[in-house]
């Protein structure tokens, strides 16, 4: 590597900001998409209420997936933002790895669709899940390499381990049960949807921390 490479690489990728900034773009269009899905039913082919009413319960599939993945993006895009409050340098590597990240983001709109199109067969939920899977490797690995190159600021040693041991905790915690409720689709398809989405509650509204400090 000659000395320009050399120089390119130590200056790109700086700027945290620019990262923030993509991905929240990326994430506004992903969201966005995700209703796109949803078509109004064709009025010519309706004639009468009952009719307007059936074809309204044909589309809950699309709903119910629809919710799913407004939940993952909001969750997923909640713990890429919180791993930026604390990471205040980058390198050029450190930004590919948030863009894997985002293009991990950008498919889910298309794993959704197809989700609500075969919602009856087990791999469309497997692919749902595997889109979940590289969502979750890629966030663990950013910022394990964020930490690894110490690019993430704390007050003190102690924030450190706290901060650290919760973001990765979090994520493989996470990871775990959202592979179990997958294993769920070999009892029933909807059941491993809505533990899906009981998971993504429970990340959303933090109802377990709640509880635990309760009891």
């Amino acid at each position: 590597m000659n000395f320009s490479e050399r120089a390119y690489n130590q200056i790109a990728g700086q700027k945290t900001q620019r990262i923030e900034a993509i991905a929240d773009g990326i994430f506004a269009v992903a969201l966005t998409l995700l209703v796109l899905d949803i078509k109004v039913p064709v009025s010519e082919t309706i004639k009468t209420e009952k009719q307007l009413f059936d074809s309204f319960c044909e589309l809950t599939p699309k709903f119910l997936t629809y919710f799913l993945s407004f939940m993952t993006l909001g969750i997923f895009w909640t713990g890429h933002s919180a791993q930026f409050t604390y990471i205040e340098k980058s390198d050029r590597h450190l930004n590919w790895l948030s863009l894997f990240f985002l293009l991990f983001v950008s498919i889910l709109p298309f794993t959704t669709a197809f989700l609500s199109e075969h919602i009856h067969f087990k791999m469309a939920i497997a692919l749902y899940w595997l889109n979940i899977f590289l969502l979750g490797l890629a966030l663990y690995i950013h910022w394990a390499y964020a930490m690894k190159h110490g690019f993430a600021q704390f007050k003190d040693e102690a924030e450190k381990q706290n901060v650290d041991k919760a973001v990765r905790n979090r994520i493989m915690i996470a990871q775990t049960l959202y592979a179990i409720a997958a294993l769920l689709c070999l009892v029933n398809n909807y059941l491993s949807i809505f533990m899906t989405i009981a998971i993504q509650l429970n990340y959303a509204l933090a109802i377990f921390s709640r509880w635990q400090k309760k009891s």
